[in-house]
């Protein structure tokens, strides 16, 4: 039976609430990640991977305000600190300069985690009815499995 935010139990909400913000956490890190490596990107594929890589932090700004507006949505709170966020992901900052060929494989891995993440949080939500926050994380995953396979086709 689909339900809406209201109508979860309190311990259903905490649930969704805590594994989205897992995915806030995992989205804001990677957003920053692509923003660092849109900057330092060189090389002869300058121009396409910035291009590509801002395109995909664009999309995670806006994919981070999405989920966190759901957690609000579940009347849970929606983790905004980044030390809470960095501390929290399964993705990784990259520090210092990386060549081109290791930015697209750390971006990869990004998406195929969020992606991951996006797929848990989904399953969790089904189990409790929570359709809504089942579908955003469908969405969201195809986005991320879309990107991982975009710079897969990089190193091909």
């Amino acid at each position: 039976m689909t339900q809406t935010a209201t109508d979860l139990s309190p311990t259903a909400q905490t649930a969704i609430a805590d594994a989205l913000n897992q995915c806030v956490a995992e989205t804001a890190v990677t957003t920053m990640l692509a923003q660092n490596f849109h900057w330092n990107v060189k090389g002869m594929s300058f121009g396409p991977l910035h291009a590509l890589f801002q395109t995909i932090y664009e999309d995670h700004f806006v994919g981070q305000d999405d989920l966190a507006e759901r957690i609000r949505a579940l009347d849970a709170h929606a983790e905004g600190t980044l030390a809470g966020m960095i501390e929290r992901s399964k993705v990784g900052e990259h520090a210092g300069d990386a060549d081109a060929k290791t930015m697209i494989k750390v971006m990869q891995e990004a998406q195929e985690t969020l992606a991951a993440t996006l797929g848990a949080a989904g399953e969790l939500a089904a189990e409790h009815g929570d359709t809504l926050t089942e579908d955003l994380c469908i969405a969201r995953g195809q986005t991320h499995e879309k990107f991982a396979w975009m710079l897969r086709s990089h190193l091909a």
